[in-house]
């Protein structure tokens, strides 16, 4: 099968009876493994009878590839799997392993399982949408007075991926607010009055900065200050910048090569130590 696989493409389908999101982060994941080969998918989400079903098995008939399915009804991923096996198409539930240490581990069956159980409008949902509205109002450095509410504020100069990813920390539930750092003008007071916030500065490299502001420039076609791009200009802006974050004791993120998930993760990793540090000062505050 190797050899019969070593084309440059090959059809990847997902099959979910809810988002597909957790499909879409496993797959992505491993298809990076293999950059030689492309994955062309086929989402369908949201799949919960047998008639849909039937109407996937076409279009994996037509293109026969890998498959992949997160369903809560057994008797369709039986059903599903066996007409798969039938094509010689390989399909893996991907929850099933997962599932399976959760019910050894802990020594009881699961509950009875729900599509979409995960995305119920409970007290996490509406936390990530209220955290989500206030990281959009506090973009770019907008309304500095709100601050002080703030989980995370990320500080950087134009093109550190400050706005993408305080989105994605916000969809984990905390309010992120980002300040850019302009020449000549200086950063709102309240940034270096606040007490709680973990305020977390971004840099990258010059090279990769220039590369990233030209491209935009060009996707705008707009005009811009010749400094904007100058290599020896975003330069002495990094340097600003990193000796800005040096006189207030604020941790440093180069983001080069990091992905947004990966500066993400690395934030996230400072937040938790971010908060034991105040809930330890707290603890010893108290009578």
């Amino acid at each position: 099968m190797g050899t019969r696989r070593a084309h440059s493409y090959f059809h990847l389908h997902l099959v979910s009876d809810s988002t597909g999101e957790t499909l879409l982060t496993v797959t992505r994941a491993a298809a990076a493994r293999y950059p030689k080969a492309r994955a062309i998918e086929h989402v369908y989400s949201l799949i919960r009878s047998q008639n849909q079903l039937e109407s996937v098995m076409r279009d994996i008939e037509e293109a026969p590839g890998i498959v992949l399915y997160t369903l809560v009804d057994e008797k369709l991923g039986d059903w599903f799997e066996k007409k798969c096996a039938e094509i010689s198409c390989p399909c893996v539930s991907v929850l099933d392993p997962v599932l399976n240490v959760f019910r050894s581990y802990l020594g009881v069956p699961q509950t009875t399982p729900r599509a979409g159980a995960q995305h119920v409008l409970d007290t996490s949902y509406f936390k990530r949408i209220d955290a989500l509205n206030y990281t959009l109002f506090h973009d770019d450095g907008q309304s500095p007075s709100g601050l002080s509410e703030a989980d995370i504020v990320l500080v950087g100069v134009s093109r550190t991926s400050k706005t993408p990813t305080s989105i994605y920390l916000a969809n984990r539930g905390l309010k992120v607010a980002n300040i850019p750092l302009v020449p000549h003008v200086p950063v709102p007071k309240e940034v270096k009055t606040l007490t709680t916030a973990l305020v977390v500065g971004l840099v990258a490299s010059p090279d990769r900065i220039r590369q990233i502001r030209q491209n935009r420039l060009l996707a705008m076609q707009g005009e811009q200050d010749d400094s904007y791009v100058d290599q020896d200009a975003i330069s002495d802006e990094i340097a600003f910048s990193r000796k800005l974050f040096a006189s207030n004791n604020w941790p440093v993120i180069d983001v080069t090569r990091r992905s947004i998930e990966e500066t993400a993760a690395g934030i996230l990793q400072l937040w938790r130590k971010h908060k034991e540090a105040l809930e330890t000062a707290e603890h010893e505050r108290a009578p």
